[in-house]
């Protein structure tokens, strides 16, 4: 398979070149200090269901956003050299990836999660030769997906989510999973970026069930979104 992005791609890169931090959020990312960290955010295409994202789930038992999907990723370690291998050393650790089978495209704006003080640069990659994925600690990580962009950006499948704390922010039901918190944030502001986003009803909003409320992000959504409800 080609390196080459596809040409649906091509929006999407072409916005990114003038990406900020203000596109994800409204918190300004700190100057110093915070946990250096990255997650990969990949691109690929199934000849079945279109152009997907791949998406974990967190086991159930973690101490932290247990049982939350997210992209792969974790904190950085000194011998990575820049995020992008931050990203990819994290993905082949949790899922197996193949870090030859992904070309990266960009680091996008590096963004502040308070509640965990990481500093997180998503890195948006092509994977141009797909391969079967999995858990490879299931103590970690208890589901791999890929996520059809068609779903993700289906009216039907999209619904902001209430926190405990008050928080509400975007989400999308897909294959069985619910993606919100940062991950949720993230994808919002790429599919609008890339041209794919359909309106969708911003008045249903759902109660985040309990084995979901881990502490409310606050990085990664749009402004209206990270308001909490007075």
């Amino acid at each position: 398979m080609t390196r080459q992005p596809p040409p649906w791609l091509e929006p999407l890169l072409g916005r990114l070149g003038t990406a900020r931090v203000e596109d994800f959020t409204r918190l300004t990312t700190p100057e110093s200090g915070g946990r250096e960290s990255a997650v990969l955010v990949l691109l690929g295409e199934d000849p079945g269901n279109g152009p997907d994202v791949l998406v974990l789930q967190r086991a159930a038992t973690l101490r932290n956003h247990a049982g939350q999907p997210a992209f792969p990723g974790g904190a950085a370690d000194p011998e990575d050299v820049d995020a992008s291998a931050t990203a990819l050393r994290e993905a082949n650790e949790e899922v197996g990836l193949d870090p030859t089978s992904v070309t990266v495209l960009a680091e996008l704006p590096r963004l502040w999660i308070p509640v965990s003080d990481f500093v997180v640069t998503p890195v948006l990659a092509w994977w141009h030769a797909p391969h079967p994925v999995h858990p490879r600690e299931p103590a970690e990580v208890a589901h791999v997906a890929r996520l059809p962009i068609a779903e993700l950006v289906d009216p039907e499948n999209r619904m902001r989510v209430r926190h405990p704390s008050g928080w509400i922010g975007p989400a999308f039901s897909a294959r069985g999973m619910l993606v919100w918190g940062f991950t949720a944030g993230v994808l919002a502001t790429l599919l609008e970026m890339g041209g794919w986003a359909r309106p969708w009803p911003r008045n249903r909003v759902i109660e985040l069930p309990p084995t979901g409320a881990s502490p409310a992000p606050s990085a990664g959504t749009d402004e209206v979104d990270e308001s909490p409800v007075r």
